[in-house]
């Protein structure tokens, strides 16, 4: 965690730890290692500007350093542990996202941690079939931490006229 962000939510790091490692186990990934920051949303913004050219604020942003079929770039020694990347949460938005989506923090922390974990061993959504194979994969991850499915749309009852 970086200069205190994470001082009003003291569990934030350990939901990132289990879901990282959730996923990870899921993928059966071996022998990885995952680094995870949880920042402030500016410093989230100037990293989405200055390595995406998006310059506006997003939850999550990951930094893969495996090659897009999920190898090492390089070849790795028996036995090494291969670090496959970077991941970074703007914890103020995270809160900010449940509270509008009607989830608990805890649980939406540990969502965007696992969709960032994917990101790194080579998933994306930028194609719909691509994105239906990220989503199943993301919704069976969290289910095994009895997390409900986060892509379901809850709509508010209609009030009944009589």
């Amino acid at each position: 965690m970086r200069r205190g962000v994470g001082r009003a939510w003291p569990r934030a790091a350990a939901i990132v730890r289990r879901a990282v490692a959730r996923a990870l186990e899921a993928l059966r990934a071996g022998a990885v290692e995952v680094s995870a920051v949880l920042a402030a949303d500016a410093e989230v913004r100037a990293l989405n500007r200055d390595y995406r050219g998006r310059d506006r604020p997003t939850n999550v942003l990951a930094f893969p350093l495996l090659s897009p079929r999920r190898r090492p770039a390089r070849p790795v020694a028996p036995g090494a542990i291969v670090h496959c990347g970077d991941i970074v949460i703007a914890l103020p938005t995270v809160v900010r996202e449940a509270a509008a989506q009607g989830k608990t923090r805890d649980h939406h922390l540990a969502h965007l941690a696992v969709h960032a974990t994917l990101h790194l061993l080579g998933y994306d959504h930028d194609r719909p079939g691509a994105a239906r194979r990220m989503e199943k994969l993301e919704v069976k991850i969290l289910k095994n931490m009895s997390i409900s499915n986060p892509y379901r749309v809850v709509l508010p009852l209609e009030p009944q006229v009589r």
